[in-house]
């Protein structure tokens, strides 16, 4: 960014490295990442609104019935819908920012569940499963793949000579924050532990206090991760329809599109550890990579900087295909 003042977003980056043809594949990776991730807080809701209601059934017309997780996300998704209509997200990026209190709720809750009612942390297990490994790797990959927005992010800044430092905090609090939660639920639940800990929880307050704000965080935050969606299309047919319908029939067709595939693909675990197999590591691995490379020129000239990124890029590449080959393998098992 440093190289083009111009740059403002992601996709400006791969314009700017490799033409069109580069902003097109870096939009593809976002857009999918971005698309999956929504996908993913439907799967979400419905997963832990049955925990909590498990006996639920939705009687829809005369010998008609929905199963209680698939009722719950088309429910979900009725509530969403009017957020998604909206133009002015700013209340709701408000809303968002509470995310980082609603993680430390969340890990607070579980915790006191673990040493005040009765579970404890005596569970003990394999210290380490290779077998599971690279699922392990694309869901660190998932977590971590922030980096399409670090332009947004950086342009947004008044102290743009801070954004090492903004860095470096995000992701250290981030660690601890999964580090904690990894290691506390599974000294907890140990290999019974199932892909979201909150479906493990027994039926007390804490409990319930950690469930209702898992459930509230992905409402707020679904129509930002589908908004940049919207304005990509709303951009390409813009000149021939009204921007307000536009705007209301891409999102309802966005919001329709993904509760059919969390119907259809209703698995949390897996479903997020391809979104970071195919798309985060991709995304936040070997595209920026790629782009410097070309952007500095650096691939001209063999030096220590050249072999280390392509060492990263080998790897990358390597986790994608055979990250991918498990997750999709998981998805079919669950099936």
């Amino acid at each position: 960014m440093d190289s083009d003042s111009n740059i403002r977003t992601y996709p400006d980056i791969g314009e700017l490295a490799f033409g069109k043809k580069g902003r097109l594949i870096v939009s593809i990776f976002m857009y999918i990442e971005l698309y999956l991730v929504a996908t993913g807080f439907l799967i979400l809701e419905g997963d832990n609104l049955q925990n909590l209601f498990p006996n639920m059934e939705f009687e829809v017309g005369q010998g008609l019935t929905i199963g209680g997780k698939q009722g719950f996300i088309i429910i979900v998704s009725l509530i969403i819908l009017p957020t998604v209509w909206l133009d002015n997200l700013s209340l709701l990026s408000y809303v968002s920012a509470s995310g980082v209190l609603a993680s430390g709720i969340i890990l607070g809750s579980i915790i006191w569940t673990g040493a005040f009612e009765g579970i404890g942390f005596q569970q003990k297990g394999t210290l380490v499963n290779w077998d599971g490994m690279l699922t392990a790797i694309s869901l660190y990959a998932f977590c971590y793949c922030a980096h399409p927005v670090f332009p947004t992010l950086y342009t947004s800044m008044k102290k743009k000579h801070q954004f090492s430092n903004v860095l470096v905090v995000c992701f250290i609090l981030c660690t601890i924050t999964y580090a904690s939660m990894a290691i506390f639920g599974y000294l907890m639940f140990g290999p019974q532990i199932q892909s979201q800990v909150t479906l493990n929880l027994p039926a007390s307050i804490s409990s319930k206090v950690a469930i209702y704000t898992t459930l509230v965080n992905p409402i707020a935050k679904y129509a930002l991760m589908v908004t940049p969606i919207v304005n990509a299309i709303k951009t390409r047919f813009s000149c021939h329809y009204n921007l307000r319908f536009l705007s209301i029939l891409i999102g309802t067709n966005l919001l329709i599109s993904t509760v059919l595939v969390a119907l259809a693909i209703p698995f949390f675990g897996s479903l997020m550890s391809l979104v970071g197999a195919l798309l985060s590591i991709t995304a936040s691995i070997i595209l920026p990579c790629l782009c410097y490379l070309k952007i500095s020129g650096i691939y001209r000239r063999f030096n220590g900087q050249l072999v280390g990124i392509c060492l990263i890029i080998i790897v990358g590449v390597c986790l994608v295909i055979f990250g991918t080959y498990t997750s999709v393998l998981d998805i079919i098992g669950n099936f």
